[in-house]
């Protein structure tokens, strides 16, 4: 695909122009995190993601790289966690394709309680 750039850990596409003007993935994040931090320096420098739900991928996170199971692979998991939090912040807790409905503190898309967000009676 010409002048198209894809991100091995999701399947992003961008102009190629647009990749190498925002700097292309961080080198920093070598494994975890790149493609978030890809993103949402898009969003920074003014452009949109825009997300279909009619492709179908199928993405089948470590398999070639394997679980986080050495302590020096946790280690690094560890360093990219903190770099993500320490460079977008609170930023990450409000992302614009996840319903502030759902919770924060499990990965099973279950309703936060209490509830993110205040409820607006008018």
């Amino acid at each position: 695909m010409a002048g198209r750039a894809i991100s091995a850990g999701q399947a992003s596409f961008s102009q190629f122009a647009t990749f190498e003007k925002i700097g292309g993935f961080n080198e920093t994040l070598q494994v975890a995190f790149n493609d978030v931090d890809f993103c949402l320096r898009v969003r920074e420098a003014g452009y949109r993601n825009i997300y279909t739900p009619y492709a179908e991928l199928y993405h089948h996170e470590s398999a070639t790289r394997g679980d986080e199971d050495t302590a020096e692979k946790q280690l690094r998991f560890s360093k990219e966690s903190i770099y993500m939090k320490q460079r977008w912040g609170d930023l990450l807790l409000n992302d614009p394709a996840y319903s502030p409905n759902l919770t924060l503190d499990h990965q099973d898309f279950s309703l936060a309680w209490p509830p993110r967000v205040e409820l607006v009676i008018s």
